[in-house]
């Protein structure tokens, strides 16, 4: 093979090299955009539920798309298309609307024209007190082996949603709220760690989230697929098989 033969040899295979970077560049921008996106969970808001260090992918599709469906929050046009409304106990990721960039997770609590109200630790819905069981506490271990119990409820939507509350003190500072009357086009969201969570019970103005509209809505959370301990970064691979929480992984939300 001459020189020149070599050298558009090593041309071709350089641009087929290219060519399938650029393609899997395209899907993988395609599935993010419009399918699933990968998130982690940085803070206890949301346990027992998720935790920190868990790595969960969300449903673009579940509520059709907005704006805030796209990187950088183009194109920018107003309101969803293909929508869906969010259900009732759904693990939903959404834009705070006091900046519509940061992402936040929480549990749908509240659908529009609902009126919700905190009264010592209980939830309630249109008036009527949201079922509460208490259940074994939550043991939480920190990284010197020293454990924390919390006290674990199993609440039960009206819709019949079920899912696990902590209660790290008796009186939060949440636990006994006005009436929040969630106006048309908008969401009551709240974490599931009760007295550990900046949601919906705290008003923009006052650096909370506020009612949620569903425009700011990113989607619906499925599936943690992969879990490490909260104080281990995930990339660090040889801290694996002690630091993973195999038993996470592939659960559904």
């Amino acid at each position: 093979m001459s020189v020149t033969d070599k050298k558009k040899a090593k041309d071709g295979s350089l641009g087929e090299t290219v060519k399938v970077i650029v393609q899997a560049l395209l899907i993988a921008l395609v599935v993010r955009t419009f399918l699933f996106q990968p998130f982690n969970i940085p803070s206890g808001s949301m346990m027992n539920t998720l935790l920190i260090g868990d790595y969960l992918f969300v449903s673009k599709y579940s509520y059709g798309y907005s704006r805030y469906s796209f990187p950088f929050g183009l194109p920018p046009f107003s309101g969803r298309v293909l929508s869906s409304d969010p259900e009732r106990g759904d693990v939903a990721v959404f834009k705070t609307p006091h900046d519509n960039s940061t992402d936040y997770i929480k549990r749908v609590i509240g659908l529009p024209g609902d009126e919700i109200q905190m009264i010592d630790g209980v939830l309630h819905i249109n008036g009527a007190a949201v079922p509460r069981e208490r259940i074994e506490d939550f043991v939480d271990t920190d990284n010197f082996g020293n454990e924390r119990r919390v006290a674990r409820y199993r609440e039960t939507l009206p819709n019949g949603v079920s899912y696990d509350t902590l209660d790290l003190t008796p009186r939060g500072q949440a636990d006994n709220t006005k009436v929040f009357k969630v106006p048309a086009g908008h969401y009551f969201m709240m974490g599931d760690n009760r007295d550990n969570s900046t949601d919906s019970r705290v008003p923009v103005e006052l650096g909370g989230v506020g009612y949620v509209p569903v425009e700011n809505f990113v989607g619906r959370a499925e599936v943690i697929f992969f879990s490490v301990d909260g104080g281990q970064p995930a990339w660090q691979f040889w801290y694996w098989p002690w630091s993973v929480r195999w038993d996470r992984l592939f659960q559904s939300i």
